[in-house]
């Protein structure tokens, strides 16, 4: 056949069977995450009650697996760039489901918290390395929208989360919620079988049999041979160094990410954490409280679909920055005393504009870097976005116990939306890989080759 250009044949492929059981197998290691992490608020007024916390204990509670999570991205990102996504994701599968496990077994603050904690590091390790594997191998036309579409799995894990509590709590308690975690052990030995590893991984490695048997599943039609001289562009370099993030005059954009993802985690886990409490304290009943919880991952969901198909047609700093301002205007009309319709309206919007639009960010990202460091670039986006993540909790706590009228708490949140979006309005785009890539297409010079 030739020489090909592996980055090449990978983005102009069309969506065909390859791609789905990717993209399943990432689906549901991602709902069973966000299952995880967002069962958290749908059990947190129960967990008061039984273990007398106040609200700034039980902010501190939430912020134990986010603290876990920012460890994790930071760590396993740069891991999986240099020993391979597909292990780093299911040792970080087992990790996180393991652990949220075993707290169910726990009988107070203490040891629930340290098992959060542990299985936040999977949570946050598994996170950047399901983005860059979708990336990776996503058709280019439909790069954003299925990293979208495997990302808002997450929200709807927040939504079967939410279900779980209404069902189960009243008949097993918030322990049953809990122990629903432990699905994805027995679903771990078939994930490791159909689940494709990085082909930068393998070019890393000089693993060319494999390689070509990766190739030859995403186009059966092709059939490559040993024989093919394999080659990538510059652009796709295989150092994975994290001071990578900062050359090529990508130092700054790499910052304005930084501090868009901390602003964003903050609403998000602020809110995901709260809203029932919220709710609650403005006098709806827990059940109704739970449902705003869905009301919002539903928004979160819909949002990051609309979103990515909206960002791989018209650029995705455009549709950020429209999704930011849409955040902050919902969540400061959110403020106001509203009917009981407008309010499902507008939570469902600020999932969408909040939840949606860092899900998006996270494909913006991960689109931004070259291969060699994807996993690097959103593991350190997320991170440092954890940070704020942690924030979000504990902030949300300190503001109910302040008994502030409800509206503070929600102005609170609709801030870091402006600051997220200005973040993004300046990410110097002419330095992303994307462009880097599309200047050299066309240029042999440029092309590093693999295997011969």
């Amino acid at each position: 056949m030739g020489k090909i250009n592996v980055s090449e044949f990978v983005d102009g492929q069309k969506f065909n069977r390859f791609h789905l059981t990717l993209l399943l197998s990432c689906i549901f290691i991602i709902v069973v995450d966000g299952y995880d992490m967002f069962m958290l608020g749908a059990i947190m007024p129960t967990l008061m009650e039984e273990w007398g916390m106040d609200a700034v204990t039980g902010g501190q509670l939430g912020s134990y697996a986010l603290f876990g999570m920012m460890i994790g991205a930071l760590v396993f990102g740069p891991l999986a760039d240099r020993f391979g996504r597909k292990n780093v994701i299911l040792i970080c599968t087992l990790l996180f489901s393991l652990f949220t496990f075993t707290s169910g077994f726990a009988n107070g603050p203490g040891s629930f918290g340290v098992q959060r904690f542990i299985a936040g590091v999977g949570l946050g390790g598994v996170m950047p390395n399901l983005i860059a594997i979708v990336t990776e191998y996503a058709p280019a036309k439909l790069r954003s929208t299925l990293v979208a579409i495997m990302f808002s799995g997450h929200a709807f894990g927040g939504i079967i989360a939410s279900l779980s509590a209404l069902v189960i709590m009243p008949n097993f308690g918030w322990r049953g919620v809990v122990f629903l975690s432990c699905i994805p052990l027995v679903i771990l030995p078939l994930l490791y079988k159909i689940m494709p590893e990085s082909y930068s991984y393998y070019i890393k490695v000089n693993k060319k049999e494999k390689l070509v048997h990766t190739l030859n599943r995403i186009n059966p039609k092709h059939q490559f041979k040993q024989s093919d001289e394999l080659v990538m562009h510059v652009s796709d370099d295989t150092d994975s160094s994290l001071r990578k993030l900062f050359t090529n005059k990508r130092g700054f954009s790499t910052v304005m990410f930084w501090i868009a993802a901390f602003m964003c985690l903050l609403v998000m886990y602020g809110l995901s954490t709260w809203l029932p409490k919220i709710m609650q304290s403005a006098g709806y009943p827990i059940g109704s409280s739970l449902i705003f919880l869905i009301v919002l991952n539903l928004g979160g969901v819909t949002g990051a679909i609309i979103a990515g198909k909206l960002c791989d047609k018209f650029g995705s700093r455009r549709i950020l920055l429209l999704f930011f301002a849409l955040g902050f205007l919902s969540l400061t009309a959110l403020s106001f005393s509203l009917n009981q319709v407008l309010l499902y309206i507008l939570v469902f919007i600020a999932g969408a504009t909040t939840t949606g639009t860092q899900i998006n960010t996270n494909s913006y990202v991960s689109q931004y870097y070259p291969s060699g460091i994807r996993s690097t670039g959103v593991g350190w986006e997320l991170g440092i976005g954890r940070i704020g993540g942690m924030l979000g909790p504990a902030i949300g706590g300190f503001l109910l116990a302040s008994n502030l009228p409800v509206h503070f708490n929600f102005l609170a949140f609709a801030i870091p939306c402006l600051i997220a979006g200005l973040s993004i309005l300046l990410v110097q785009e002419k330095y992303g890989h994307m462009v880097a890539q599309q200047e050299i297409e066309d240029d042999d010079a440029n092309h590093a080759t693999i295997y011969n």
